[in-house]
């Protein structure tokens, strides 16, 4: 045994001495504790901003055998041995150190079948080399694990390997790829409705395997660092998910027009092919708020500029669409072309702005542009100078800013490990650096979009790391025109949303290969709640535009698409909540359900808050699906029929209608059809309920600026007892409250209130 020789507080840190080593067990707040080997070293986060230590009262008690650090909402018992295990204040044991001996996946491979079988181009799995940082941690038979951002596959993830290297790999996914874009190294497990979360914040290579290894041990193991990682408790997934976003950051409130309707491909090229697609979609009454443009806006693929061959009227243009209620959203990539007497790649020379090599010369690859450079973004100094170009877009009338290729992508072969990049004011490693890069990306343009023009921002990244929730939205790369792609849409964004990223969506239809009519249609059905709602295919593949296949197909999109603009005050009230909560607005049903085994690894259901059960029909010539409805009472949302939780259910699902469920006791908002969002409109707001006993919570503010941080926005408080409706006003700070609001209760009478400006009240 190493024999624990000295226990020492300092703070909110409590280090216990052994023979052999030393072990630090920091007090962060009543709900995470962080765990570190060796000397203490508090070290520089990028997830996490600012301080987040809280004076929590804690207590330490030492026996012969363990230290035990007991907080108000957790147990974290260290062993002789330096094990260390986590309990909940009831003394359940959420998540314990694996004692035993690993043992090795039988492979049945001798290393000349292996350099065989590789001549043949197969990857086969490679013998896990020594780590430095190794954590082992008891699987239980009945456990879930989930998180990890966008890994492929399904929802729970239990008996996979993972690798957190953000990678473009444009080949399609399939389960057994190990990595994608993003690097969140945090899980959420789930065992017996227990929760608890393991965040690892190391921005190295790191590797997790969730029990394929052995179903008795799952474990996270990285070649560089030590061990350093942080246990959380909570109550249940939401509580898991609170504190795990106080410490890395939630997903801001976005501007309202972001949760609209956004048409995108690679590429709408010119003027007037942008104006088609504006034009298209106000014809045939399909609501739209955005269209992207892709890399050919360009001036040969150079960043902060435009091809005014193709788009003579860039600035002009986009304020015509703009009183159209259409806004741009134009793609910038980190690559800048290596061309001297262009500004941004002169001044970033001049300036010592990109990554070197290791004698000091500029390291140059390839992207889009040919041969292109790598701005340095782990410097602030770089930062800014990549926020101040962000102003080219700005001033020229773009609304949002979509970053890509930031993982960063290479044509001429993977970046070395060796080169540099900066960490902070000192120089470090690709290898350091790599999976942090997209996230200084996103945090730059971030802060250029918001000193341009004070609006929340909107950035969309491709790559990101732990933490990149506080500055950017996301989606899921680059999929393909899939069935299999469609069906983990479902996972993957439900994944996303448990490792903190609340806004995130995925390319409608898939972005490579070519789509059907069909799976489009069930596409849209199955995405119409997701944050993102983005539409966009890759060059060369068929246009998938809604009219691009026949008027069944438009119309069923048309559908859908008002569908998402009558709720977009529901979802914007999810996101307005999820500021305080870090609850995310699709949800896997273990989140409000962790006692029902069924739903712990249903990956063809979500939650919408908790008041809406979506179950989309995700494979083809299906024309009914089954249903399983967790415990409680719910009616269907299109005929009002009523259903007993707990139970499965045969409902019919023609090509144009999507399985929804409504908790039997809510209200949600139902704003009046608009083909895109203005909020300065906005005078009319009606709810729905469904039963006639009811209540909901509603936010209203100007949606778009920071005002909201000093009070300016409404609070409305919706009542129906008994079939009769209410609603007060409990804040009022944004001076445009609605003049008139509508309640629709489950008999089908709707109640009309109006308000008082005299007394700040709604009267029947």
């Amino acid at each position: 045994m190493k024999a624990i020789q000295s226990v020492e507080q300092e703070g909110q840190l409590v280090t216990i001495t052994y023979a052999d080593g030393q072990l630090n067990l920091q007090v962060v707040t009543p709900q995470i504790v962080r765990v570190q080997h060796g000397p203490w070293q508090p070290g520089h986060s990028y997830a996490i901003a600012g301080d987040k230590v809280q004076a929590a009262p804690y207590q330490v008690d030492r026996g012969s055998q363990e230290v035990v650090v007991t907080t108000a909402a957790l147990k974290v018992v260290a062993d002789a041995e330096g094990f260390v295990d986590l309990f909940d204040a009831a003394g359940t044991p959420l998540v314990q150190d694996f004692r035993g001996p690993r043992h090795a996946l039988a492979r049945d491979l001798s290393k000349a079948q292996a350099d065989l079988a590789a001549a043949e181009g197969h990857d086969l799995a490679q013998v896990e080399a020594a780590n430095a940082n190794l954590v082992v941690k008891v699987l239980h038979e009945h456990e879930h694990l989930y998180g990890l951002g966008d890994k492929a596959g399904f929802m729970d993830k239990r008996g996979y390997e993972y690798d957190m290297w953000n990678t473009d790999n444009p080949v399609p996914q399939l389960e057994n790829r190990t990595r994608l874009y993003k690097t969140v190294p945090f899980m959420i497990g789930l065992n017996d409705g227990h929760a608890y979360g393991l965040f690892f914040d190391s921005t190295e290579r790191s590797h997790f395997d969730l029990g394929k290894e052995s179903s008795d041990y799952f474990y996270y193991t990285s070649a560089i660092g030590t061990v350093d990682y942080y246990l959380i408790a909570g109550a249940g997934i939401p509580g898991v998910l609170e504190a795990y976003t106080y410490l890395t950051g939630r997903t801001p409130l976005p501007q309202k027009w972001t949760l609209g309707y956004q048409q995108s491909r690679w590429s709408y090229g010119t003027e007037a092919q942008v104006n088609y697609i504006a034009d298209k979609m106000r014809e045939y009454r399909l609501p739209c708020d955005v269209i992207h443009l892709d890399i050919d806006y360009m001036d040969g693929y150079r960043v902060f500029t435009v091809d005014h061959n193709h788009f003579p009227h860039f600035a002009s243009q986009l304020s015509d669409l703009a009183k159209k209620g259409i806004k741009i959203v134009t793609i910038i990539d980190p690559g800048v072309k290596e061309d001297p007497g262009y500004h941004v790649y002169d001044e970033g020379v001049a300036q010592g702005l990109f990554a070197k090599n290791t004698d000091g010369s500029v390291y140059v690859n390839a992207v889009w542009p040919g041969a292109a450079v790598y701005p340095d973004f782990g410097r602030a100094k770089v930062r800014d100078w990549w926020a101040n170009n962000v102003k080219f877009l700005t001033d020229n009338g773009v609304a949002g800013v979509w970053n890509d290729m930031n993982e960063p992508a290479s044509f001429k072969g993977e970046i070395p490990d060796d080169i540099v990049f900066s960490d902070g004011d000192q120089p470090s490693t690709h290898a350091t650096m790599h999976n942090v890069y997209g996230h200084n990306m996103s945090q730059a343009t971030y802060d250029g979009l918001r000193e341009q023009t004070g609006k929340r921002p909107f950035v969309i990244s491709r790559a990101v790391y732990a933490g990149s929730q506080k500055y950017a939205t996301v989606w899921t790369g680059d999929n393909h025109s899939l069935w299999v792609h469609l069906q983990w849409s479902v996972p993957l964004l439900c994944n996303l949303g448990l490792s903190g990223f609340a806004f995130a969506g995925t390319d409608i239809g898939g972005f490579g290969s070519d789509t059907t009519p069909e799976l489009l249609t069930r596409w849209i059905e199955a995405a119409i709640f997701s944050p993102l709602l983005r539409n966009h295919s890759a060059i060369g593949t068929r246009a998938q535009e809604p009219w691009r296949f026949g008027e069944k197909t438009l119309g069923t999109y048309r559908k859908f698409l008002e569908l998402r603009y009558h709720l977009i005050d529901y979802l914007y009230d999810l996101f307005e909540a999820g500021t305080r909560t870090g609850l995310p607005v699709m949800r896997p049903l273990a989140v409000h359900y962790p006692q029902d085994e069924r739903a712990a690894t249903i990956n063809d259901e979500f939650l919408v808050g908790a008041d809406l059960l979506a179950a989309p029909v995700l494979t083809p010539n299906t024309a009914e699906r089954l249903v399983y409805l967790p415990a409680g009472e719910w009616c269907d949302f299109w005929t009002g029929k009523a259903y007993a939780g707990g139970r499965s259910y045969v409902i019919a699902a023609p090509l144009d209608a999507l399985p929804l469920f409504a908790r039997v006791g809510a209200i949600l908002p139902w704003r009046p059809l608009t083909q895109y969002v203005d909020v300065a409109t906005e005078t009319t707001l009606g709810f729905k309920c469904f039963g006639n006993t009811g209540t909901y919570s509603h936010y209203q503010d100007d949606g778009e600026s920071f005002a909201y941080e000093t009070g300016a926005y409404n609070r409305y408080a919706v009542t129906v007892q008994n079939g009769a409706a209410k609603v007060t006003l409990t804040h009022q700070g944004y001076a445009k409250p609605y003049q008139t609001i509508t309640v629709a209760v489950a008999d089908g009478a709707v109640q009309t209130l109006t308000y008082d400006a005299a007394t700040g009240s709604y009267r029947a």
